[in-house]
């Protein structure tokens, strides 16, 4: 479709905001929908390649839809050399360009564009005006208000209420269905030899062209990727699929499982829903009504506890890190509890490391943008934490490597629940452990050169030593944490040569990594 020279409105539409149920395409009379491809956006952070790719398919692709609907679009792609690629200074060129007379955008999920907005509009000679995006169960300061005057923030809490609130999961009674609220101390089993687990269910799109340009604007980023097999969902057709697979390949093992890791597949049984729900090609509320409709139909073979641990995720977790975010910016994304100082090993770029978890999970995060949250929180989190690294080292990591971080919810999943560099605002207590979790919940160890039994000398996993060490060096920080106690007595209780040949261990260790 070929534009006129002039419209009445600009419509702005960023990369996670693809919700093709969006009121605004009911009511669009002279209306300009503009998606830009930026390099601030490809540039803020080093992202993967796969992400980058992502987020440009999908953006081409609701691009297609909106003009196969009879829209007006201005799709901008890197390679527009009439454009800068900052968002401020070409939103001003296409308002002069076309005599725009209105703008209108959604509200953005990252504090670093909606300050830049704010501040855009207030720089406007025309009208503007900001809508919700349609997408999530709860407003932006839902959260805040509803812990309002409390010093802690209890996820629990908060998702008992939104169970309550949209009615989901529920009795009629008002009680929770199977008398229980949370069911997640049934869903931490490991992979077991015998446990059938599906073959991810991928796509085949041929990024070339996409790649092509990304390469030409000179964007740096890390990872592999399969430009003519590009595995990711791109569209909400795509997405469904992946619901309709998850549905019927992994929803019933999908709680009892969430927690295991095993080098023999990097997906278990879990949904990979987050980059289609981030980019808003698909609303929670959907996801959600698939599966315990799902779930309804085939009660004899689907527990309540699958059910419940994959509805938590989304209506609990998902929207309670949002929640977090918005009242805790921009502050929370400088706070550093331990004052850790420490470089990112270089291992987390091309996982060189004999340390078998490590090399497993970050390899596969570089081949497939994705692993899941036990793999990022007891695994690379769990290592950064324990080494000390600065967590705005972690942060850039995070964000970067996986395919569905989007700055709202890695935020407050790294520099929080992982990292604990909030000082207690996520979790209640710094999520860490020696070798024998991983043990427990993978079969990494089996093939690992470290022994995950030992914990000095030269076979000894570097996470026992580096575990002691934490404790001993934080102690002014964690002694007064109550669920800690019990770890402190244990450490109290060695004797003063033990406790010097761990401590010199880990130091030894810390001092070998690069």
């Amino acid at each position: 479709m070929s534009l006129k020279s002039t419209y009445r409105t600009l419509r702005l539409i960023l990369g996670d905001q693809l919700n093709r149920d969006h009121s605004w395409y009911s009511d669009d009379n002279d209306t300009l929908y503009v998606i830009m491809e930026m390099k601030q956006e490809t540039d803020y952070t080093t992202h993967h390649i796969q992400k980058i790719c992502g987020f440009f398919l999908a953006m081409e692709k609701m691009a297609d839809w909106l003009t196969n609907q009879g829209k007006n679009v201005l799709h901008i792609k890197l390679n527009n050399t009439h454009y800068s690629g900052n968002l401020k200074e070409d939103l001003s060129k296409i308002i002069k360009n076309y005599s725009i007379q209105n703008f209108e955008y959604q509200l953005p999920d990252e504090y670093r564009l909606d300050q830049q907005l704010v501040d855009f509009c207030k720089s406007l000679d025309i009208e503007s005006k900001v809508f919700d995006t349609e997408h999530f169960f709860t407003k932006r300061n839902e959260l805040e208000e509803f812990f309002e005057g409390k010093k802690t923030y209890i996820m629990e809490n908060f998702y008992r209420y939104m169970r309550k609130k949209h009615d989901i999961l529920m009795e009629e009674n008002g009680e929770p269905v199977g008398e229980k609220w949370n069911y997640d101390k049934q869903n931490r089993s490991p992979i077991r030899k015998g446990v059938n687990l599906p073959e991810p269910f991928t796509f085949n799109h041929d990024v070339t062209s996409i790649k092509a340009r990304i390469d030409e604007a000179n964007v740096k980023y890390i990872g592999n990727i399969d430009v003519e097999n590009f595995i990711w969902p791109c569209s909400p057709d795509e997405s469904k699929e992946i619901i309709d697979f998850f549905l019927k390949e992994g929803l019933e093992n999908f709680g009892k499982y969430q927690d295991a890791m095993t080098d023999r597949s990097w997906l278990l049984f879990h949904s990979r829903l987050s980059f289609s729900m981030n980019t808003k090609m698909l609303s929670p509320k959907y996801i959600i009504q698939r599966a315990i409709t799902k779930w309804s139909y085939n009660k004899d073979t689907i527990s309540l506890a699958q059910i419940e641990g994959f509805t938590r995720q989304i209506l609990g977790w998902r929207e309670y890190m949002r929640g977090i975010y918005w009242a805790k910016m921009p502050e929370y994304k400088s706070k550093n509890f331990f004052g850790f100082k420490r470089k990112l090993p270089s291992f987390f770029w091309d996982a060189d490391t004999k340390m078998n978890c490590l090399k497993h999970c970050i390899s596969q995060s570089l081949d497939y943008a994705y692993a899941h949250h036990i793999q990022r929180l007891m695994v690379t989190g769990n290592f950064a934490l324990l080494a000390g690294v600065d967590p705005d080292e972690v942060d850039e990591w995070y964000l970067g490597i996986y395919m569905d971080a989007i700055e709202w919810v890695e935020i407050t999943n790294t520099r929080g629940m992982s990292q604990f560099a909030d000082g207690g605002i996520v979790g209640t207590k710094p999520y860490i452990s020696s070798a024998n979790y991983i043990n427990k919940m993978s079969d990494y160890c089996k093939n690992c050169h470290y022994s995950h039994t030992k914990k000095i000398g030269e076979k000894a996993c570097p996470f026992n030593s580096l575990y002691w060490r934490f404790f001993e060096v934080n102690r002014d920080l964690l002694q007064g944490n109550q669920r800690l106690s019990m770890m402190y007595n244990l450490w109290d209780k060695k004797d003063s040569k033990e406790k010097e040949e761990l401590i010199d261990h880990a130091e030894s260790f810390l001092a070998s990594i690069k």
